[in-house]
Formats: C-alpha cells, structure tokens, sequence
C-alpha cells in the first residue's frame, strides 16, 4: 500500500487593497493558491473575495472554507490541520497581507510544527515592510508594536514611550482600525517632539498609495489642508525618535545595528 506524503499548511499572503494580483504575488504564489482546495481564512467573506480575484479555477463552492476567526481556538488546531495527514495541502490565508504577521494564525502555525508537518511561507505583499522600507528610517532595527490604546491619557503616555524606546536608533512601527486614522495622527501632532520624524504610509500597493515621512515639525507646518486624509485608509506607522544624544546637546554616535525584528 502506497502510503501519501503529508501536505503541508502554505501560508498564503492576500491583497492589500484593490490591486490585480499578478501586480503584486508572484507567479508561485498564484500557482500554489490556485492548486490547493482547503483554506483557512480570518474572515470567509473577505478569503472568498480574494480566492474570486486570484481566479480559482474551482468553483468557490467547492472548496472548504474554514473561518478560524479573529482569535482561533487552540482546541480546534488539530481537527483543522488533519487533511495535511492525510495529504492534502492547506492554506492559510490573512485578511490583508502575510497570515500570522499582525494577523491571526501564529499559533496554528506552532501547532504544526508540533506536529511535524512542513510549513511553506509563500511570498507576497507585507504592508509593514512596505512602510518601513519607504519611511527612510532605520531598517536594522525595528519593533511592530500593533494598536496604541484608544483611552487619551493612554494613548499620550503610550506616544511619549515609543519615542523613548526608540532612542533616536529603533523605528517603531504601529498601525490603527482605518477610522481612527485622524485622531491617532493628530494625536502624534500634539504630543511626539518636533525634532520626531513619523512617516505615514496608506493603501500601499494600490493606485492611491501615498508616503509621507518627514519630522514631527514638519508635519506640522503642513496645516490642515496639507494633510493626507486618511479616515477609512488603510495605514501604517512609523515612528524614529531623534537621539538622545543630539537631545542632550551633545553630539550622536551611531552604534552598531543590530538585527531587524519583524
């Protein structure tokens, strides 16, 4: 009896916004979204959108369609990874981007390894790498920090604590639900110091994408009618704090970068 290989869990990244997808996934990408028949989605209304834009040579109806949810459940890791046992590939698919990166799925992921199955990352558009390689900021050492706090006083306090942990030499990168996009940024206005530098990057990979990386201060004499509008934009965040050297007075000494976390 011959027995089948295990498959293995692709992770599949998705559009970023409304782009053709050859324009931004590689031919593989396609080739191996367009062969596999189970998924794993966040959310099945957006995975069925994308699986119809990337043209599925199934029916959607045919495939299976699992929605694992903004949290998925550890309990659940096992039954959903079975077909791979079985030999049969499975793809996780984000909401928007790479999965698992500021995105659902980090655990099913572990689980697999777990279990000893074969993970294939498969290459497509990463909104954060986007924003961080536009920014002009430091690239060797970054930190992703997710959602600043909604509550004011937090949200102030959380802004003055990034420009520290930045120390003028780690780009911190942060991002915000698409309707509050104004309110954090003119949050930052206040509160970041005019020597800050912040870069704003919104619905990258699409025809209105738009960079804006400059100082605080700068940022600031754009007045209203300068700025970008951003309600309802998908949007990225980067954040350099000037050293603290040259805040001291005194004069900056890069010191050797380190590694680039993502």
């Amino acid at each position: 009896m011959t027995v089948r290989p295990h498959g293995a869990l692709l992770l599949l990244p998705s559009l970023l916004g409304d782009t053709s997808a050859e324009q931004v996934l590689p031919a593989s990408t396609l080739a191996a979204a367009r062969a596999t028949s189970i998924f794993l989605a966040e959310n099945a209304k957006s995975a069925r959108a994308f699986l119809k834009a990337i043209g599925h040579p199934r029916p959607i109806a045919q495939l299976t369609l699992v929605e694992i949810g903004h949290e998925p459940q550890p309990a659940s890791f096992d039954a959903w990874l079975a077909p791979l046992l079985g030999g049969d590939d499975i793809a996780l698919v984000a909401e928007a981007g790479c999965p698992a990166v500021a995105d659902p799925g980090a655990g099913l992921v572990a689980r697999a390894h777990e279990l000893g199955l074969a993970v294939r990352p498969l290459v497509g558009p990463s909104s954060l790498l986007l924003a961080l390689m536009a920014s002009g900021m430091n690239g060797q050492r970054f930190r992703f920090v997710g959602y600043l706090p909604q509550d004011r006083q937090q949200l102030i306090a959380a802004i003055a604590a990034l420009e520290r942990a930045s120390g003028g030499e780690e780009t911190q990168l942060f991002i915000e639900t698409p309707y509050r996009n104004e309110r954090l940024l003119q949050a930052l206005l206040d509160h970041c110091r005019g020597d800050t530098r912040l870069a704003v990057a919104a619905d990258l990979t699409t025809a209105r994408e738009r960079v804006l990386s400059q100082s605080i201060r700068r940022w600031r004499a754009l007045g209203a009618a300068g700025m970008p509008a951003l309600a309802r934009h998908p949007a990225v965040y980067a954040l350099l704090s000037a050293p603290a050297q040259a805040l001291a007075g005194g004069s900056a000494r890069g010191r050797r970068p380190g590694s680039g976390r993502q």
